[in-house]
């Protein structure tokens, strides 16, 4: 899986755009982040609603997400891209983009 893979998967979903956040690559919706790129860990940044979601992916598959120092305590999980299959990253972003979407467009997205 790559950056530009990651992107066209996000970019299915209602009002996304291809952005940065903090100068790295990112996904937004209407300007709130849901996903990014760490350049360093060359990781995928995937939002999440609490800390104990991140404990749970993390532990329920440890070869596909992780975390570093500068992620604790936030509620995201880095994944890595070789581990990360077409199926898994959709449900992720789909639940990340949900988390940042405003209410109103989630209630558009589920009436399609």
């Amino acid at each position: 899986m790559t950056w530009e893979k990651v992107v066209a998967i996000g970019l299915e979903l209602p009002e996304v755009e291809d952005s940065t956040s903090y100068g790295r690559p990112a996904l937004k919706v209407r300007g709130k982040f849901f996903a990014g790129y760490n350049t360093k860990e060359k990781a995928v940044v995937l939002k999440l609603a609490t800390i104990e979601d991140q404990s749970f992916l993390i532990e329920a598959e440890p070869r596909v997400y992780y975390i570093t120092a500068h992620y604790k305590g936030w509620p995201c999980v880095l994944a890595r891209p070789a581990k990360l299959t077409t199926k898994k990253c959709r449900v992720r972003l789909e639940y990340a983009w949900r988390l940042a979407a405003p209410k109103t467009l989630v209630k558009q997205y589920d009436s399609r």
